[in-house]
């Protein structure tokens, strides 16, 4: 095998396929099996099945309080003529759980018996072994109690320790340890006293891989922070070697001049792998130093997390003799998802299910939205030979949730408001059973995916230019025929969001044009973007004038953000999100935001729920009133049903 391999991305399937040879050929692990006592067992992987050594119970024992009887004594028993029968001789007390008597073989209960002075009458037969737990009616001696390979349960450990199981092999855990790499990296622990200076950033993807290690069966060993020095971060991986049975070190993948994973891998061992046709998580490094896998992952957060997904839980599993079995579901997407080609994609999605079909939504794409993984449900992969799917296609979604609570999602596709955030919150807080999806697409989209069956609800705020009224028209021309009712969730302040101070004195809509003056726009179908195109219409400006009028956000958080960060001097949105990040607002126009829901939604329970919080809910009104920028008063109305 080549010593180095430089900008030569392999194929997933051709990574893992060379990992597990590599893995075979070098026989990494020196010792997979361990035994351990059985009370320390909990979440282990059994390495081979576990017998019974005794039968449980191993004697005959009663199952209730009562009279220890011998069965044929009885058989003549009726309502009409009870049999009796002598007690101490023919009939014995008997506690739940007592071994039953020599030549004894039922037990009947105290309740069913009528007590003389010294005997007792029965009133119906009963057949040998009534209310007796027999000896092996739990566990029989050699029985099988679980297999090789078995995640071991608190259950588990009972019946093995139950049938005189004190000690069971399992394979050993591997140590993992992990290298985070970094000059500008700072632990947060740090950061009491004083704020971040640019360009430090805080350290947490070790946090992050410390959990996925421990949830894989495995133990985390996470080194000190290293800086971009290339002996520091040989001093590093030399001593985690001697420590762990993988090492994974942290960012430095790439190719830039402080990524120095690749070198020092090479110089102390051999490089196999070196760039993954993924997205994310492309720059990825397998090699082996002292015959140990020596892994370089790169540093974005999603690609960590992805990495570890894909690449490192697999090599996980060949230790454990592990195979995993993963949770699919199959959905319809929501909206277009464009791909590039050569690379396998992996997607984070929302899911929720509407009427019988899942509606699969995008959860945010770019490698450093680690908040998409936080928020998704699985994730979806687009292979290397796709452009993408389209709007309606069926995917199939590989789980991170349990189906249940996906099934239990209120799916919301329209417009953002950051009171949509408040809304699960709230609902999460008082139904736990009860889930809350939001997918920003814009007020129109979002009336389209009501339309499809594709949203149990929309958020909308729609400008009718010719009679001044929210909504309505727009789900009378686009929803004619179909049942739904509107429902006022707030009045909201639109304007432009300039930065602390307005450096650069904005007043309103004419300023957009100025040379000295970016713009951060909201994608087409938005209600705010159609606010936007009133205002310059009725000014007779044309958009293309306006420097950043074809660059938009999804969300008003988004615009906030590009105008906080400086990727923009304005943008239009709302108030509270101006306020959140310390911004100045030049208002606009009070406009009304509502919820559209079709009318055969609002029996489901969950949709009961949530229009509960909506209109009951004093805590939840005060905490919008809170977020700035927000009129209640029709909070929970019916503005329109059809």
């Amino acid at each position: 095998m080549p010593k180095k391999v430089f900008h030569d991305l392999v194929s997933l399937k051709d990574a893992l396929h060379l990992i597990e040879k590599i893995f075979q050929e070098r026989r990494f692990f020196s010792e997979f099996f361990e035994n351990i006592p059985v009370r320390e067992s909990l979440n282990r992987i059994t390495a081979e099945p576990v017998f019974a050594k005794w039968s449980s119970p191993y004697f005959h024992s009663s199952a209730m309080d009562g009279y220890a009887v011998k069965a044929e004594d009885t058989f003549l028993a009726t309502e009409k003529y009870p049999v009796k029968l002598k007690l101490g001789e023919q009939a014995l007390w008997i506690e739940t759980g007592d071994p039953l008597p020599n030549g004894f073989n039922a037990v009947i209960p105290v309740e069913e018996v009528n007590i003389r002075e010294n005997y007792i009458e029965i009133y119906k037969a009963v057949p040998p072994y009534h209310h007796v737990r027999v000896i092996g009616e739990d566990i029989v001696t050699t029985e099988l109690i679980i297999p090789e390979g078995h995640v071991i349960r608190p259950a588990d450990i009972g019946a093995m320790l139950a049938s005189g199981i004190t000690e069971v092999k399992v394979f050993k855990k591997p140590i993992l340890g992990v290298i985070p790499t970094g000059s500008e990296l700072v632990p947060v622990e740090t950061l009491k006293e004083r704020a971040l200076k640019p360009p430090e950033l805080i350290e947490y993807n070790s946090a992050v891989l410390k959990g996925l290690i421990q949830e894989n069966f495995s133990e985390p060993r996470i080194y000190p922070i290293c800086e971009d020095k290339e002996e520091a971060l040989k001093e590093s991986l030399v001593r985690a070697l001697k420590e762990c049975d993988i090492v994974l070190i942290n960012a430095g993948a790439g190719y830039g001049k402080e990524d120095l994973t690749y070198k020092v891998i090479s110089e102390l061992g051999e490089v196999y792998i070196n760039g993954v046709a993924i997205k994310p998580a492309k720059p990825f490094i397998f090699g082996v130093v002292e015959n140990k896998p020596v892994l370089g992952i790169p540093g974005y957060p999603v690609s960590t997390y992805f990495a570890f997904e894909v690449l490192v839980k697999p090599l996980i599993n060949l230790y454990l003799r592990r195979t995993e079995e993963k949770k699919v579901l199959k959905g319809l997407l929501a909206r277009q998802l464009p791909s590039t080609l050569g690379v396998d994609e992996f997607v984070r999605v929302k899911v929720g299910k509407v009427k019988d079909r899942y509606i699969v939504s995008p959860a945010g794409r770019g490698a450093g939205l680690l908040m998409s993984v936080v928020r998704a449900d699985g994730y979806l992969i687009i292979p290397a030979n796709s452009e993408g799917y389209s709007q309606g296609k069926e995917v199939e979604v590989f789980l991170w949730r349990d189906k249940k609570e996906i099934d239990n999602t209120i799916v919301c596709i329209g417009s953002h408001d950051n009171t949509l955030d408040l809304i699960y919150n709230f609902l999460r807080k008082k139904y736990p059973n009860y889930s809350f999806s939001s997918t920003h697409v814009g007020s129109m989209g979002g009336l389209v995916a009501v339309k499809k069956g594709e949203a149990h609800l929309a958020g909308t705020h729609l400008l009718d230019e010719n009679t001044g009224e929210y909504n309505v028209s727009f789900i009378q021309k686009i929803l004619p025929e179909k049942k739904v009712v509107l429902i006022n969730l707030v009045y909201r302040i639109q304007g432009l969001i300039v930065k602390k101070g307005n450096p650069k004195k904005i007043k309103g809509f004419e300023d957009l044009i100025r040379e000295d003056v970016t713009f951060i726009n909201r994608q087409a179908g938005s209600g705010t973007r159609l606010l936007l195109d009133k205002h310059l219409k009725e000014l007779g400006i044309d958009p293309s004038q306006i420097k950043g009028y074809e660059k938009d956000e999804y969300t008003h958080m988004g615009v906030a953000q590009a105008v906080a960060s400086g990727r923009a001097e304005v943008g239009l949105g709302i108030y509270a999100a101006a306020k959140a990040l310390d911004l100045d607002f030049i208002p606009v126009t009070e406009e009304r935001y509502d919820l559209l829901i079709p009318q055969e939604f609002l029996e489901l329970e969950m949709i009961l729920a949530l229009l509960e919080v909506i209109k009951n809910s004093s805590e939840f009104r005060e905490a919008v009133l809170k977020l700035g920028g927000y009129d209640i008063r029709d909070m929970g109305k019916v503005m329109y049903e059809n």
